[in-house]
């Protein structure tokens, strides 16, 4: 049985990278997403597959093959909208919405979780900041939690 992992979605600079390396344990230098990377326990998906909706196929395509759950991302410090309304409805596996540097400009958490509500995403939401460790060790255990009911990570 192919290992299932999670794959992590999101905007251009909203963290991807870094959270991926989180959840990877993985403490080397970031690197620009130029391809779908798969690694220890996740799938980091550039973000022009976001940015360009014909790029959508792609991201499902993945995520109907190898994905256990999937961490949709907003960006607290820069919250541009960038997925189609509904977005998170065409995955069958948990879409899990994250709210990413939320450190940083915190009047912009009420537009995130519109954001978040607009494309689909149910609640509990899951404000994180990877560089201070804000939120990241109860999302982890959320995404344990869900995984063990159903796929591996």
């Amino acid at each position: 049985m192919k290992k299932k992992r999670v794959m992590v979605i999101g905007p251009a600079h909203c963290g991807k990278t870094t959270l991926v390396n989180e959840l990877n344990e993985y403490d080397g230098p970031l690197r620009k997403t130029q391809d779908t990377i798969y690694g220890k326990n996740t799938i980091d998906v550039p973000s022009s597959y976001v940015a360009i909706p014909w790029m959508y196929k792609h991201l499902i395509a993945t995520a109907q093959n190898a994905a256990a759950c999937i961490l949709l991302l907003v960006d607290q410090s820069r919250p541009t909208e960038v997925y189609s309304p509904g977005f998170a409805r065409v995955f069958r596996c948990p879409v899990i919405g994250v709210i990413s540097k939320c450190d940083l400009n915190p009047e912009n958490e009420k537009v995130c979780r519109r954001q978040l509500k607009q494309i689909g995403v149910n609640e509990p939401y899951f404000q994180i900041s990877v560089p201070n460790g804000t939120g990241v060790e109860a999302l982890k255990a959320h995404i344990l939690q869900l995984t063990s009911k159903g796929g591996r990570v």
